[in-house]
């Protein structure tokens, strides 16, 4: 298998904050050190430029100019798809985009090979779209109106996207079955990275149990905090975020709110706390990975990417709805089953999702579509 093309491309959508994308293209340019690097926006602090790009800076787009992008950029959603088209990636023999909104965008030529790496089709023009409506209070008067206008308008420019894309990968079964629900395209499904090496195993456990999220609506946080409420159990909760006085107007004295904590605080709660509870949907879902890494059994919502990083009764116990109510029941069964779980097959379970098995992953899937690309342009 020989991997020779003369020049990469990598696109991300932008870069910001080292985040669980972020660790992604942490792996790209740890596999291949020679990619030109292309985002919408470019702020990352140098800590994280030297980890994530490995000192490169990217080449960004005419929003990194625009006033208050740094902090405001998402404001400039209109103008993505523009923005995107910009780039000029005709002497590239492949694209690799890594795409969470518009990356996947970009425009490229018969003779590039172009692969997608999908964290999710872009949620608030898809299956977001109307709760980002209802949290950004846009469901009516003419702002509203232009809010609707305008995701209309990317939705049928995302749509047309879609055949610009040789390879798509997806980030979970999850996320797979969105990308053939929205473009109607198969996608192969390569595990994000966890840095599970980070998570040592913890056998003993204490009589608490944890929660930890950046406090936004989707992640249901004030459903946990409401639940542990009720039965008066201990619970620690972990993260801030525009949600957070929300969420403690809902906590009793059992549950401590300890905002936002280092990574090294973190883990040591992980590794001590009985069971490890979220109640996000989401595409992937990192959180219940590390604290498998630990021991730590996760009560998690069966659903979206948690569902197939926990096993059920195995690693964690499910609840079936986002509501207080199953949230309880699922922690009932914990308590009666809590002795059944072995830390030692929990943490086996997380290693399947280590950054080494993703590399190894990526560089194999996108060596072998050259490889097929090369013989059909040929």
């Amino acid at each position: 298998m020989v991997f020779d093309p003369m020049k990469k491309a990598l696109v991300h959508d932008w870069f910001v904050v080292y985040g669980g994308a972020e660790r992604c293209v942490e792996s790209f340019t740890n596999i291949w050190d020679d990619f030109d690097i292309y985002a919408l926006v470019d702020f990352l602090n140098k800590e994280d430029r030297d980890i994530i790009l490995k000192g490169k800076s990217s080449k960004t787009s005419f929003i990194q100019h625009l006033p208050f992008a740094k902090t405001k950029y998402r404001n400039y959603l209109p103008l993505f798809p523009i923005a995107i088209e910009q780039f000029d990636l005709r002497d590239y023999d492949i694209v690799l985009s890594s795409s969470h909104a518009v990356a996947k965008g970009v425009l490229t030529h018969p003779y590039q090979l172009h692969i997608s790496y999908v964290y999710t089709p872009m949620r608030y023009a898809w299956d977001l779209y109307f709760d980002y409506l209802k949290e950004a209070n846009l469901e009516k008067g003419i702002k509203g109106f232009l809010a609707r206008y305008f995701l209309h308008k990317i939705r049928m420019w995302d749509s047309l996207t879609a055949n610009r894309v040789d390879r798509y990968i997806a980030v979970s079964h999850h996320v797979a079955k969105r990308i053939k629900k929205i473009y109607n395209k198969d996608a192969t499904v390569i595990y994000p990275p966890v840095d599970v090496d980070k998570f040592s195993l913890r056998e003993k456990k204490e009589d608490f149990y944890l929660s930890a999220s950046r406090m936004v609506p989707y992640k249901k946080m004030d459903l946990i905090v409401e639940a542990f409420s009720k039965i008066g159990k201990k619970l620690v909760v972990v993260g801030d975020g525009p949600d957070f006085n929300k969420v403690k107007a809902k906590a009793s004295k059992n549950i401590e709110l300890l905002g936002y904590q280092k990574e090294s605080a973190l883990i040591d709660l992980m590794q001590r706390a009985k069971a490890f509870v979220f109640a996000a949907e989401e595409d992937f879902g990192i959180a219940p990975v590390e604290a498998q890494a630990c021991g730590t059994p996760v009560i998690c919502y069966g659903f979206g990417g948690a569902k197939e990083t926990v096993l059920n009764k195995k690693t964690g116990i499910y609840f079936l709805n986002q509501n207080v109510d199953s949230i309880i029941e699922a922690i009932n069964t914990f308590e009666k089953l809590q002795d059944t779980f072995d830390p030692k097959t929990i943490r086996e379970n997380a290693l399947r999702f280590s950054r080494d098995r993703f590399e190894k992953e990526i560089k194999t899937f996108v060596e072998e579509a050259y490889d097929d690309f090369k013989s059909t342009k040929n």
